[in-house]
This record gives C-alpha cells, structure tokens and sequence, in this order.
C-alpha cells in the first residue's frame, strides 16, 4: 500500500471514528471526540464473521446509515446551539424555510440559495460518502483479520470498564459511547411519538373554557381602553437574571419604572415560560393569544386552521380595531384572519425609509413612532387592540441606535447616519463577550423605547404588556437555562390594576424574587378571567 493510500484509510477511518463518537447532546471539544464506539467494535466483529458475498452490501447499508445518523446528529448540534433543543424531523422541516428568509434577508437572495444548494449537497453526499468510506475499511478489516480481531480483543473489556464505572474525559460524554445507536433509537421511537403527539393536539383543539361565552360578557372591564401587548425579541429572563446583564439591564428596568411613576404609571411584573428558547417567536405569540403549548410547527398549522378563540379574536368580537404590527414581516401572512386581526401593518405599511441592514433593520422607536402615527384614534373611534412585535433585539443586531427625540423620528431617514459605516457583522469575530454585549445593548435599547413612547404618548386609556417571546440562543444564556421570559403591565388605571390584584404579581418594570411564573399557555384564560363581566 503507497503512503497516498494509507493516508487515505487514515482520513476515512477519522471520518467515521468522528461521525460515530459525535457528541449531539453535549459539548464540541476536542476530548469529547476522545471515545469508543461500540458501534465500531460490533461493526467489525459483525464485517469478519459475515460471508465473503453478504460484506460489502453489508457494510454499503451501514455506511448509509451511519451517514443519514451523522446528518441528524448534526442538526440536534445546531438546533441545541440555537433553539436550545433536539431536531425533530416530524414537525421541523418547514424551519429551513423559514431559516432560508432569515439568510435571504442578511445576506441576498443570491447568497443564500447558494448556501442551500451546497447545504443540500452536503446532505446527499453523506450517506453515499459513508457508504464508500464503510465498505473501503471493511474491507482492509477482512484483509488484516488477525490484527482486527485483536482490536476487538483489547478495545472491548476497556469499553465495557469504562461504561461500568461511567468513565468521562467531558462532563456529560461517556468514554464507553454509543451515541450512534442511541439516536437510531431514539429517533426510530421518537418520530411515531411525535406523530402521535401532533393528532393529540389536534383533537384536543375545541376544549376551550371560552368557546360557548358571549363576547359581550368578555373584556368588559377594558372597555375603552387601547390594549397594546409588545413583544420584545429575545427578552429571556436571563436578561434580568444572568450576571452578565443583570446590571446594565436591571437598571434600565428600574429607571424606567421610576420614570413611569412620575408620568402616573404604575407597573407590576412576572414571568410567563415560553413554548421555545432562541428562535421561532411565532410559536409563542401562537401560545400566548390561543391559550394552548404550540411548541412545533405542527401544532402552530393545526392552530391557525382551528376556529379555536384567540385573545385577539375575541378583542375583534368584542368591538376593537385589532391590528398587528410585524416591521420584520415582508410577504403575505394568512394567519391574521385566523388571529382575529382586521388589519396587518408591516415592513411596507410602516413605510421605513432609514438605512437597510437586512432582516429586522426597523428600529423599535420607529416602529413605535409609526404606529402612533398610523393608528391615532378619531372621537368617536372604536378603541385600538395591538400586537407589536419589536425586532431590534433580535441578532444579529446590525444597529442598535440610542432613544432620540421622537419629533426627530419621521420617516426613518434620521437613522442614516447613526447606522454607522462600519462593518454591521464585526462582532461575531470578536467573540462571544462581544455578541453578548451587543444583545445585552438591544435589550437596553427596546426596553428604552418602549419606556420613552409610554412617557410621550400614553395616556389614562392604554393598558400596555411588555413581555419577551422566548429566551436568546443557549450562547447567549449559557446551558440550563430557563424558558422563562419577563412581562409587565403598565397603566394609570387604577381598576386595571385592582383586577389582577389577585395575580400576585410584583411591582416594577423587573420582576421581583418572589414573582409568580406561569406557562405562558395560562395567560390567556386567566386574563379573560380577569376582565370578564
């Protein structure tokens, strides 16, 4: 054998000593690799005892399926590092969709089909790669018989010890690994589980406690009020909690707060844990209007085809101009019927003429500025209920500007020069200390806004509910952390606030120790509770 070909054999059997020991459910490092599979020593105990026809067929299908295993292993990696949890391939696939406009929208159209494409490619080119590579080592296994039976001689009493006494060069990585055939299992008995879960989402959907109540007996004590829930990207409860934050953060609560008491406003506070962690806010809006755990795009589209009632629906029913205002949304969205809003005001209705910075390049002042103005009520007007879904905060928080006057707002032109000239994605080479200033700053920022617009445009009618939709990425959070995110409600209205009394909830913009937290799932009904006749 020439030293080309023996560097060859070496890089294969690299290949897929590290396509069996990858660690999906633990951390990347180096000594996470440093492990052995069974998976190897039953292959090739099974490649040697095989008759000679039945080998390379054999060792072709395990090849395939160690590459298709491979493949979801490294998506349980990314969906862990993003959404902080497993892939699922039931109900996960239209995220790549919705992924595919998160990159169009940062960096072109062009770019990201590229991306796909190569994307693509790679994951039709594993299994067959795998194949070649499975069915090359099998057969120098066979070649070197003696030499391979020893192997399995030494390399299985050290398995064995090692998974007796839990052995680990990485906390949560065994030495003795069998990771391979744990998520073959896993995900043979996990995808009719969640099948099963999805159709018992589905026959459940028409158990509401509100479905045979009147809408006149419904928000009777909110009555002309204007109702505005905004929903700040990514505002986690490690925001207020985590030391990296908690300062910066919970002094911008505070001062916002004191700032608020002085205007009149008296503000009290909780948490509320969302369906999901770093991503799909859909999921939790869905969640928070509809009174139902929609933690999967399977359960969001059996939703929104129900006549299931959502908050904002029986807002509509009830006599309020419903909108919702998505400056992150660019297309059509069909769901709004189902919600219950008459009217979407999005990218293009805001009207934004301020610098483009990809996806989310509205700033939340603006975005506030613009819904003022869009949505000012006439006397005589019905009351005005809104979901604003602020989208600063959300990464890769290309600009970040401070609070101006908002008789400087306008159409957006005045952010120009504070978007700056340098590059907008200089900090994911800086380091995680640098991304996580940058989304401790946008947090700064949304909360600022909000703070500043309440002070500048609110009045005895508003009835306001900040809340976040999830918690950030788990690189932001760091392993472990809650699903928990901040809300509050902010009025003058002295009769709002005797009414959720009961609730427990603590005063200020930052919730106390000692505040309640709910399933974000509960909120519906108990506010409905609340302000029912």
């Amino acid at each position: 054998m020439t030293v080309l070909r023996r560097v060859g054999v070496v890089v294969l059997g690299v290949i897929v000593l590290a396509a069996l020991v990858l660690p999906a459910d633990g951390p990347l490092t180096p000594l996470a690799f440093v492990r052995i599979p069974v998976e190897a020593l039953v292959g090739i105990a099974l490649l040697l005892v095989l008759p000679t026809r039945a080998r390379t067929p054999v060792a072709a299908a395990l090849g395939a399926l160690l590459g298709l295993l491979t493949l979801l292993g490294v998506l349980h990696v990314g969906f862990r590092s993003v959404l902080g949890r497993s892939f699922d391939p039931v109900v996960d696939a239209p995220l790549f969709a919705d992924g595919m406009r998160f990159l169009s929208g940062n960096i072109g159209r062009p770019a990201a089909v590229a991306v796909a494409v190569l994307a693509g490619l790679l994951a039709l080119a594993l299994p067959v790669g795998m194949a070649v590579a499975v069915v090359r080592l099998g057969r120098i296994v066979v070649r070197r018989r003696t030499g391979a039976t020893r192997l399995i001689a030494v390399l299985t009493p050290i398995w064995i010890g090692c998974a007796l006494i839990g052995a680990q060069l990485v906390p949560g990585v065994p030495v003795a690994a069998a990771g391979a055939a744990a998520l073959a299992r896993d995900t043979a008995v996990g995808i009719p589980a969640s099948v099963a879960a999805q159709e018992d989402f589905a026959a459940h959907l028409g158990e509401d406690p509100f479905r045979a109540v009147p809408s006149a007996d419904l928000l009777t004590a909110l009555r002309g009020k204007d109702v505005v829930v905004a929903f700040v990207e990514s505002y986690g409860r490690s925001a207020v909690e985590n030391p990296e934050f908690a300062a910066p953060v919970g002094s911008v609560l505070d001062e916002g707060t004191a700032r608020l008491g002085a205007a009149g406003f008296a503000t009290r506070s909780a948490y509320l844990t969302s369906p999901v962690a770093g991503g799909s806010s859909w999921l939790a809006h869905a969640t928070f209007l509809s009174g139902l755990h929609v933690s999967d795009q399977g359960r969001y589209d059996s939703l929104v085809t129900s006549d299931r009632r959502t908050l904002t629906s029986t807002f509509a029913e009830a006599g309020w101009r419903t909108l919702a205002v998505q400056p992150g949304t660019t297309s059509a969205w069909p769901e709004a019927r189902y919600y219950g809003f008459s009217d979407v005001l999005d990218y293009g209705r805001l009207d934004y003429r301020g610098p483009d910075r990809g996806w989310a390049s509205v700033p939340d002042q603006y975005t506030l500025s613009a819904f003022h103005r869009l949505t000012a009520r006439a006397p005589g007007a019905p009351p005005v209920m809104a979901e604003i879904d602020l989208v600063s905060s959300h990464a890769p928080w290309r600009m970040i500007p401070p609070v101006i006057g908002w008789d400087t707002v306008g159409d957006g032109t005045v952010y120009g020069p504070l978007a700056g000239t340098g590059d907008p994605d200089a900090i994911w080479g800086q380091g995680t200390t640098a991304v996580r200033d940058a989304y401790r700053r946008s947090i700064e920022y949304s909360l600022g806004s909000l703070v500043s617009y309440v002070q500048t445009y609110g009045d005895d009618n508003l009835v306001l509910l900040i809340l976040g939709d999830h918690q950030p990425a788990p690189l932001l959070t760091g392993d472990g952390a809650s699903r928990d995110v901040p809300i509050s409600v902010v009025t003058r209205d002295r009769g709002v606030l005797d009414r959720i009394a009961p609730w427990g909830w603590t005063d200020g913009l930052r919730p106390g120790a000692a505040a309640p937290v709910w399933p974000m799932e509960a909120f519906r009904d108990r506010f409905l509770t609340a302000f029912r006749r």
